[in-house]
């Protein structure tokens, strides 16, 4: 699992409205085009809400800020952000009890309650962002290292409180959980785990020799040549048949319409960090099936109507094409074995 999970309200019809209006993630789904120029809902009265509320001005309309308590728990600095934006309309003392939807099953407005007078009123919003927190998921580890309150491992310096046992990530951070500050916690908690080793005498190194030889370029090679180039959204002029990785909707089109093999669209945006988690996994195994199937990553950004003519509500999304005919669809960042398996079953 995750290291941590985003919590949830619970309202009755949240899992009919969840990656169809409901969601988690305002970085990772702010950007897509059913959310573009619509009014939007932020839940949350923190520093994470205030940011998520000025980021999705970028795309919404209009954003309403529903916060449970009388007053933000928001630095200063950012409540007089939030108030003083033209785009940003703040409701204190607000509960969300549920959401109701549009003929075609999309979120379509919220039911709100006055959370001091008990009053009843609805607030009509394409979409709505959770931002109450996150919920660590350590339950392996509770009852054995120092924790929070609420979960969270306490380290210093990457150490816990358990001598020779080190956490990192989002395990541990309260407040930042970014892709690039778990990244560094990850390098700070391998040094040190590795000084440990050595200061104990339980590091065991060991030395391979490695002998040179001349081998012929295989697939994996090929693809990795060929990335850097697909990097670039390809035109009529640059399109190259002899890539598996491709970007943009030119190719998309040429591919969808002229290519027997598998196809697998991506569809990514450029604030999305679990996408950066995704691509080099899934690189990887597209390597593995060079000669039997495509991958064309579409940023949904650069290509709005692309990913709206898909239906695609959040990123990372992955679905699969074979003869013109959509034949899967793979939400989040799954194990490298799940795509693997689609792939192999159906390329």
């Amino acid at each position: 699992p995750p290291p941590t999970t985003a919590r949830r309200l619970g309202i009755p019809s949240e899992a009919k409205f969840w990656s169809n209006g409901i969601s988690a993630c305002a970085i990772c789904d702010g950007a897509s085009p059913i959310f573009k120029g619509q009014t939007l809902a932020v839940v949350g009265g923190g520093d994470s809400a205030a940011e998520e509320a000025v980021y999705l001005t970028k795309y919404a309309s209009h954003v309403h800020l529903l916060v449970r308590d009388r007053d933000m728990r928001a630095s200063r600095t950012m409540q007089d952000r939030v108030m003083a934006h033209s785009d940003i309309t703040v409701h204190f003392s607000t509960t969300v009890t549920d959401a109701f939807g549009d003929p075609r099953g999309r979120l379509a407005g919220l039911h709100l309650m006055d959370s001091e007078t008990q009053e009843m009123r609805q607030l009509e919003v394409s979409g709505m962002f959770y931002a109450i927190g996150h919920r660590p998921n350590s339950e392996l580890v509770r009852h054995q290292v120092d924790t929070t309150m609420s979960g969270y491992v306490i380290t210093k310096d990457a150490r816990t409180s358990v001598e020779g046992v080190f956490a990192c990530g989002d395990l541990q951070d309260m407040e930042w959980r970014q892709a690039v500050t778990a990244a560094g916690s990850g390098c700070m908690a391998a040094i040190a785990a590795e000084r440990y080793l050595a200061e104990n005498d339980l590091l065991v190194e060991y030395h391979q020799k490695v002998e040179v030889e001349a081998k012929p370029v295989t697939a994996e090679v090929s693809i990795s040549a060929g990335a850097a180039k697909a990097e670039a959204v390809e035109t009529k002029a640059t399109f190259d048949w002899g890539l598996t990785e491709h970007r943009g909707q030119y190719a998309l089109r040429k591919l969808y319409h002229e290519s027997d093999r598998l196809l697998g669209v991506l569809y990514t945006s450029p604030t999305c960090g679990p996408c950066r988690i995704l691509k080099p996994i899934l690189k990887k195994v597209v390597a593995e099936h060079s000669s039997d199937m495509h991958l064309v990553e579409i940023d949904i950004e650069e290509d709005p109507e692309i990913a709206m003519a898909a239906g695609v509500v959040g990123t990372p999304c992955m679905q699969f094409f074979k003869a013109k005919d959509k034949i899967g669809e793979m939400k989040g960042v799954k194990r490298k074995s799940e795509y693997r398996e689609f792939i192999k079953t159906h390329a």
